[in-house]
């Protein structure tokens, strides 16, 4: 047997002209109506083409082969058309199965495969040789998320077909839906061979969720009988939303309509443009179809269809620009057109061996996988060999046929019309003929479409949940500020929600059954739909379930007792602060200085031994608080000085009385009996906690031992824990969550304080299970409730305990703090600039008298010597002899060498002895240069 076919070329003249044929494969599944339908498009397109360019030197010669639904007889019959036929491009197969192996050939036999198939598993950019004029299935899921994102469903369940065409969509529709914040809550697999049964077990199964939409991606065959048993287990009712993938939506004509089994069913499919050219092919192709076909009762025309009539244009054009560009394409019978790429290896030799490699293949590929022109199916445009697929339409299916509700463009999103006029869909029938746009999620059946709510079985803390069993109808009256805001939460859904209550007790329906973090773990395993009640949300828990939004304030504080400060022996330093107390002191002793150092000099009351001198320094200015100085001052400086202090002093002794006086007859001075938790810690003194609180983890991750936690369960049990104290069997402290704190404050509000940090927590929140789909809709109600409903539920619950004592409380708190420096720092300002600037004006003053001094050649020590001894020097009565009889004073200045200044200045600078005579020193000695300075300072 010849390993290659010789060619036989029809030669005919048209117009003189002689036309080459060109061999090309087609595998179809002749025996379905998709194959059918296929191979009269595809015999029309050849027919029509050549009609319309008859001036064309090549001509499709067709080579059709069943694969009979079958994966190895696809692949088998591509074996032959490229070993036996020789074919110089395949169409087909159109499913992906097929499509697998027989893409791989053409890879390997350099021969284009040109296919619908259209799973993303199969990609043009990893074959070469592989040009797919469809839609890649992944394109389709960008409008089908903008339709889930347009109505806000948050979940839904994928429902694909087993095999190349289903799986290899399962990851990017994942991606998709996490892309508008929309869960996969579910992916189930059906098999094509699967039995009834089988299917309904997995509807039951589906129904059993909460979730409510349902992406299927699935074949006409499967999906038939997969619609028909949606129906039988009543899942194509209302409340239902059932999306289906371009595949299908194409081809719904081929379903079985003996039953209505897909009424309000949403899909997705490619847009055509309609055109008068595109209605006479139909209208040609439905004559040629039933006379080709007469048995078959189903003569639709799909979008393949379309798309492999513009494929065989597309090939047919590309087949001739390439004989154009090669004019040495032989027509001579036996030119083969492949040349062989293995060796003779004797009788081992396969089929696959002997398929070789095309000779002109690399020249048409690049002709086919990037081409552009207008098609019936529209701008038929292949980049890379893929298909592009700009616009897609939304279509309901209503009864046996379609109805068009909108389209969706990269552009536009989705739009009413293409043109974009109007955004958003018209309006859509869903499954039971409703009208009314379907929320995605219900209560599954099993549970008689009530929410079963959990709630703790508590004794004490009733004012936030309390819930009892009546005795007699067996039915749970659940009470409290937990179950009020929960009541109106559920009031501001958009749909109503039944409800009932469950307590979480043991079998003898009294004694809890376990404490918050056992109640939420049995949410988690399905004892509940929902858990609500004073539950904190906690790193740990959110792990197990899903909370909603937090509805009261956050955080963990301590209580302890308070302290009557009115009974302290030293509630007369409290009026004002330490730091106030350090100031006042401070600046007491600092005035007392620059008065003594402006009247040392002139004033007698100022002079005297040292321990006199600090003294008079600090009485002075103490006496100034009430006023009892009596000592005359004579420099002008400190009569300055004094009016500013005397200022001074009023604040502060008025301020001081008045805060003193109201600490013990305005308001009784509470203050915390501990300001820390460590403090308590460290004395090994005992902590209370709420039974089943988290707080007794927080306890002992502080430090604390069992020995040192006591349990309360009660607000009175917390007031009788607190008034025994450690060291009589009660607690220290009480720690617990802010919302009970302010109750039990608000009750026993001069007795209690809080103190120490407030550790961070989230608050209350309704828990339920992880995926459930009313945490969005509960969480965006709590919002609604927490603005305009929460003040009054609290108000209800809570104010009658608070009352007065919680303004006595507010009125104790605003009074404890005693006056703090912030508040005086003005006129410590003003009395600090005076006093300073005052004694800075007298120590230039004396300087200046005594500036011979500093310009003098003594050292500096020597310098301050002196100056110290000058200043030392009582000036007083010289001060006044000088007023009453100055020639007097000045003769005995000139007469007498030894007065006090001329002897302390001289004995200082070591010149000479106090008995050395004057009139003995020589003009210009160091003795005369000494008299003359204190002659110029004396006069």
């Amino acid at each position: 047997m010849l390993i290659f076919v010789t060619m036989i070329f029809l030669l005919y003249s048209v117009n003189g002209k002689t036309k080459t044929e060109v061999r090309i494969g087609v595998i179809l599944d002749m025996n379905s109506s998709t194959g059918k339908m296929s191979n009269t498009c595809i015999s029309m397109a050849i027919r029509d083409f050549y009609r319309k360019h008859d001036d064309y030197t090549t001509v499709i010669r067709p080579y059709f082969r069943d694969s009979n639904k079958d994966d190895v007889q696809a692949a088998s019959a591509a074996i032959d058309l490229l070993k036996n036929i020789q074919v110089m491009a395949i169409l087909g197969p159109m499913t992906s199965s097929q499509a697998d192996f027989v893409i791989q050939l053409g890879n390997r036999a350099e021969v284009p495969i040109i296919s619908t198939a259209a799973s993303p598993s199969l990609s043009p950019n990893d074959n070469d040789y592989f040009i797919r004029v469809a839609s890649d299935s992944t394109s389709q899921l960008k409008p089908i998320a903008a339709v889930i994102e347009h109505f806000k469903w948050s979940e839904v369940v994928f429902v694909y077909e087993d095999g190349e065409y289903g799986r290899g969509l399962v990851p990017y529709l994942s991606e998709a839906m996490r892309t508008i914040g929309t869960k996969v809550m579910c992916q189930t697999v059906i098999y094509p061979s699967v039995t009834d049964d089988r299917i309904l077990a997995e509807l039951y199964k589906l129904k059993t969720m909460q979730t409510r939409v349902f992406v299927v991606h699935a074949l006409p065959d499967l999906a038939s009988r997969f619609f028909k048993k949606v129906n039988e287990v009543g899942m194509m009712e209302e409340g239902y939303v059932w999306i289906v993938t371009e595949g299908l939506t194409s081809r719904l004509h081929y379903l079985d309509h003996k039953v209505d089994s897909m009424q309000g069913v949403v899909g997705v499919k490619s847009y055509i443009p309609k055109s008068n050219e595109l209605i006479d092919f139909n209208r040609r192709w439905k004559r040629e179809f039933r006379s080709q076909y007469p048995e078959d009762d189903v003569a639709e025309l799909d979008i393949s269809g379309i798309r492999l009539y513009d494929a065989v244009f597309g090939l047919a054009m590309a087949l001739e620009k390439m004989s154009l560009q090669n004019r040495g394409l032989s027509a001579t019978v036996g030119d083969s057109q492949f040349s062989s790429s293995f060796k003779q290896k004797g009788n081992s030799m396969t089929d696959l061996d002997a398929i070789g490699t095309i000779k002109r293949g690399t020249r048409l590929v690049p002709l086919i996988r990037n081409f552009r022109f207008d098609g019936f199916s529209g701008d038929f445009h292949v980049i890379n060999g893929q298909l592009q697929s700009p616009a897609y339409q939304i279509m309901n299916v209503i009864g046996n046929g379609e109805k068009l509700t909108g389209f969706w463009s990269p552009e536009n999103g989705i739009s009413k019309t293409l043109s974009n006029e109007t955004k958003g869909l018209k309006p859509v029938t869903w499954p039971g003929d409703s009208h009314v746009i379907p929320k995605g999620w219900e209560i599954p059946a099993s549970n008689k479409n009530r929410l079963r709510v959990g709630v703790p079985a508590k004794g004490g803390f009733v004012q936030f949940i309390d819930a009892n069993t009546d005795p007699q109808t067996k039915q749970v009256f659940a009470t409290g500020f937990c179950v009020d805001v929960f009541n109106a939460v559920i009031d501001a859904l958009p749909h109503a929600l039944k409800y009932e209550f469950i307590p979480f007790v043991s079998l003898d329906g009294k004694t809890p059954a376990g404490d918050y973090n056992a109640l939420v773990l049995n949410l988690s395993k399905g004892g509940f739909d929902a858990v609500i009640g004073d539950i904190t949300i906690l790193a740990d828990r959110w792990e197990k379930v899903s909370f909603a939004l937090p509805y009261t304030e956050a955080g963990v504080s301590l209580i302890v007792p308070n302290k009557d400060e009115r009974k302290s022996a030293w509630i007369f330093m409290k009026p004002l602060e330490k730091e106030l107390w350090i100031t006042t002191s401070a600046f007491f002793i600092y005035t007392g200085f620059v008065i003594w150092v402006f009247e040392h000099r002139v004033n007698k009351e100022f002079r005297g031994p040292p321990h006199k001198q600090v003294g008079m320094l600090l009485w002075f200015s103490f006496s100034t608080l009430v006023y009892a100085h009596r000592e005359k001052l004579i420099s002008n400086l400190s009569r300055f000085v004094v009016i500013v202090w005397v200022l001074v002093v009023l604040v502060l002794t008025s301020s001081y009385t008045a805060s003193l006086a109201s600490m013990l007859t305005t308001v009784q001075q509470l203050r915390p009996s501990y300001t820390d938790i460590d403090e308590i810690k460290r004395n090994g003194e005992s902590v209370g906690y709420q039974e089943g609180s988290f707080v007794r983890d927080m306890l002992k991750d502080m430090g604390f031992n069992d020995s040192q936690l006591k349990n309360y369960s009660t607000f009175e049990d917390y007031d009788k824990g607190l008034k025994l104290g450690s060291q009589k069997g009660g607690v220290s402290a009480i720690m617990d969550e802010l919302p009970y704190i302010r109750v039990f404050l608000a009750k026993y509000c001069n007795d209690y304080t809080t103190t120490g940090p407030t550790y961070k927590t989230a608050g209350f929140g309704f828990a339920f299970p992880i995926g459930s789909p009313l945490v969005h809709d509960i969480s965006r109600a709590v919002l609604q409730v927490t603005e305009k409903q929460l003040m009054n539920i609290t108000n209800h619950w809570f104010k009658e305990e608070a009352g007065t004592c919680d303004q006595q409380s507010k009125g104790a708190k605003a009074n404890s703090n005693g006056l703090g420096l912030d508040s005086f720092k003005g006129v410590f300002l003003i009395t600090g600039l005076s006093s300073t600037s005052a004694l800075l004006v007298f120590f230039f003053m004396f300087l200046y008298q005594n500036r011979v001094m500093l310009v003098s050649q003594d050292s500096v020590s020597q310098k301050l010597a002196v100056i110290t001894k000058t200043f030392d020097v009582f000036k007083g009565d010289d001060q006044e002899s000088r007023k009453s009889n100055p020639e007097e004073f000045n003769n005995n200045d000139n007469n007498n060498n030894n007065s006090p200044a001329i002897s302390v200045f001289h004995q200082e600078a070591g010149v000479f002895p106090h008995d050395e005579s004057f009139s003995t020193t020589e003009p210009g000695s160091p003795a005369h240069d000494t008299i003359q300075v204190v002659e110029i300072t004396t006069n």
